[in-house]
């Protein structure tokens, strides 16, 4: 047995001490750098308890030094909490659209909901329960802001409504999130238009340049935007200032926030931009400029489509002159004053040169597209309608797309018209291209007038019951299979002949003995867009019905559910409206 005499415990004892001494108050950096460079390069700053190697003393004092430091944190100031929310003085929701909202917001978190098939899908109501909250000017119980944001997060079609119903509140809590820094995208803009009130005149061009400079891209667009419907010239000026250096993708945005209120006065900047490094952010200053009628690029392009294009009666003339220039004047019956028949005729470019380029004709094709094709559409694209009447002797759109084109063009200049009519938003070109709806639908391999047309875009620049009335018209001649696209462009909720419409022919696609699943899509628009007043008058379908011969086993049933569904759905939202106007 092994014995330790009081003098070497003493000792042992003073030099483990020692050593727990010096590593206690060893830098860490010292430490961590003798275990980088090695115990033979860089001697540690700890002594060797009695029997201890280096190396293993510096491990020591380095789990020493850990434990040390973890223990020692010193706990960090306390910042201040959060100011107080604001007020929102606008009037509380009425008790059972404050629970009806709760239900929706529920139903949109619940996993897997399940239930009849027969049952609304309250998700789909949520956004025009929202739009009533709004038309109605209630504000959000504070207790659903966080399940309101929550919702907003999930599905950006929510967004605009829900922050508009949450309010200042939402912004407030939103920026206690990171989850819900969506919200903050139009922080920027409302703070930007609340500077503009009297109180804070003198300070809104200082704070309006610090969000300007210091906010996020998404704060920062919607600033400019704002700025640019409160002041088109001031917001213009704020981009001018950062313009340079601002980064191409960046640039690109911004460009496009002109968009809604371009003027005039927006030209010089927007021909500047014609010669951006980017691409893209030349094409959008071109099709800016394209849209101001009397903008230095749209005389342009309108003079380059003029030598392309052209009137002439019984073919091309010898000298290339239009029918105004030799004295034809229109008749109104497609023929010239000389009893000649008109006719377009179409010489494309031969070559897209730098000037095009820089007014933002892309000089290559998509695949398939042929070069001199694709540069006339692009050319008539840009071209003001306006211009088309004055070349063509006066003749009104209608009179203009019922002439012929020579030599195979038609479908080429037409699909440029209808993209120039969507752009410069002509309800008179759109119409006239549109033509009757009583035309018969084309397939993409049947070379006809209509093949060219995307009617669910033209109509889109047409009031909006005269909108209605062409899709009901449509769906009356053509049924609903090619009709959904156009049902999406019409104002909610339809209108009574749209409505009748639609129900005549799901009523017709019933009877004919098919499942109701092909339809699903227009069911599931109806249920969100037609008026609700309708659902007694639809009470009749939902009975299960004979099955016929030759129909489908147990369609009558299927179809009997989703009417089922479409007329509860009808009567859950008239319920929606009446709680959220109890008057």
């Amino acid at each position: 047995m092994t014995s330790t005499t009081p003098v070497a415990a003493s000792t042992s004892v003073a030099a483990t001490a020692s050593s727990t001494s010096t590593a206690s108050t060893a830098s860490w950096d010292d430490l961590v750098a003798a275990a980088l460079l090695g115990t033979e390069r860089r001697t540690p700053p700890v002594a060797p308890r009695p029997g201890q190697d280096v190396p293993s003393a510096l491990l020591d004092a380095a789990a020493l030094s850990t434990v040390r430091r973890r223990a020692g944190l010193r706990p960090a100031p306390a910042r201040p909490g959060p100011g107080r929310a604001p007020e929102d003085p606008r009037p509380a929701l009425p008790a059972a659209a404050r629970s009806r909202l709760a239900l929706l917001l529920a139903d949109r978190s619940a996993p897997g909901r399940g239930g009849s098939r027969s049952a609304p899908d309250l998700a789909e109501l949520l956004p025009q329960w929202l739009a009533l909250a709004n038309h109605h000017g209630y504000r959000v119980p504070d207790a659903l802001l966080p399940a309101l944001l929550d919702a907003a997060r999930a599905r950006t079609d929510l967004r605009a409504e829900a922050l508009t119903l949450g309010g200042p509140r939402a912004l407030w809590l939103a920026r206690l999130n990171p989850g819900w820094k969506f919200a903050l995208r139009g922080a920027a803009g409302r703070a930007s238009a609340s500077l503009s009130e009297p109180s804070g005149a003198a300070t809104a061009p200082d704070e309006e340049q610090r969000l300007w400079e210091e906010g996020l891209f998404a704060e920062r667009v919607s600033l400019l935007s704002a700025a640019r419907h409160r002041d088109p010239a001031a917001g213009l000026a704020l981009l001018s200032g950062t313009w340079p250096t601002e980064r191409a993708e960046d640039r690109l945005m911004f460009l496009d926030s002109l968009r809604d209120d371009l003027s005039p006065s927006d030209e010089p900047f927007l021909e500047q931009a014609l010669s951006d490094r980017s691409r893209n952010v030349r094409a959008t200053a071109a099709e800016l400029l394209s849209a101001l009628p009397d903008s230095a690029l749209a005389t342009r392009m309108a003079e380059r489509s003029r030598g392309c294009v052209s009137l002439t009666a019984d073919g091309p003339t010898a000298d290339g002159l239009t029918a105004e220039a030799t004295g034809d004047r229109p008749t109104g019956d497609g023929l010239a004053a000389d009893g000649r028949t008109l006719r377009i005729t179409v010489r494309p470019p031969d070559e897209c040169d730098s000037g095009m380029q820089r007014d933002g004709v892309v000089p290559k094709p998509p695949s398939g597209r042929g070069e001199r094709s694709w540069w006339l559409g692009q050319l008539v694209e840009a071209t003001p309608l306006d211009r088309w009447t004055e070349w063509f002797g006066g003749r009104r759109p209608a009179e203009i797309v019922a002439l012929p084109v020579a030599d195979g063009w038609q479908a080429d200049l037409h699909a440029a018209w209808c993209r120039a009519a969507v752009r410069q938003r002509s309800a008179e070109w759109c119409r006239a291209l549109l033509g009757t709806p009583a035309v018969a639908p084309v397939t993409a391999g049947e070379a006809a007038p209509a093949a060219w047309r995307d009617p669910a875009k033209l109509l889109s620049a047409l009031p909006s019951r005269e909108r209605a009335e062409w899709v009901a018209e449509f769906i009356a001649s053509h049924g609903l299979s090619d009709a959904f696209r156009l049902l999406g462009v019409c104002a909610v909720p339809w209108a009574e002949p749209l409505g009748r419409a639609v129900v005549d022919a799901l009523d017709i696609a019933r009877d004919a003995g098919s499942y109701p699943w092909s339809f699903s899509g227009v069911m599931g628009l109806a249920e969100r867009c037609l008026d609700p007043t309708q659902a007694d008058r639809l009470e009749v379908l939902t009975a299960i019905p004979d099955e016929r011969e030759g129909a489908a086993p147990g369609a009558g049933g299927y179809w009997a559910e989703a009417f089922q569904r479409l007329v509860g759905t009808l009567r859950l939202r008239e319920a929606m409206r009446a709680e959220l106007d109890p008057s």
